[in-house]
């Protein structure tokens, strides 16, 4: 499964893989070397339906997936965090950042952190 690569830089991937030109791809799938080229350069952003037809042309089929966030959010808690005003959300944030900072000014000093 490809997680960073924009669909035009995966398009362009399986293309050349494939051995195609744009103007190849283009004519197999019956749209424009120019719709290509934006796809490909981030122009444009297709749909799955497109992307499928362009993969399905040089035998392709494009698969999804869902998983869970590598956080692994409970509902619950996403319920709580909406349900605080966005200046509880700030603060708490900043709170967490100030743990970060001092965290790692301690660590820096071989020290735990103080007041913990």
């Amino acid at each position: 499964m490809i997680r960073t690569m924009q669909s035009g830089q995966f398009l362009r991937a399986r293309r050349l893989v494939n051995g195609l030109t744009q103007a190849q791809l283009a004519r197999r799938a019956g749209t424009s070397q120019a719709f290509v080229s934006q796809i490909e350069n981030g122009e444009k952003s297709p749909t799955v339906d497109t992307l499928s037809r362009l993969l399905g042309v040089m035998g392709e089929d494009l698969r999804l997936e869902a998983a869970p966030t590598a956080h692994r959010y409970r509902r619950a808690d996403l319920a709580a965090e909406a349900g605080r005003a966005p200046e509880e959300r700030l603060a708490g944030a900043l709170a967490w950042n100030e743990f970060g900072t001092e965290l790692a000014g301690a660590a820096q000093k071989g020290r735990p952190p103080h007041g913990r």
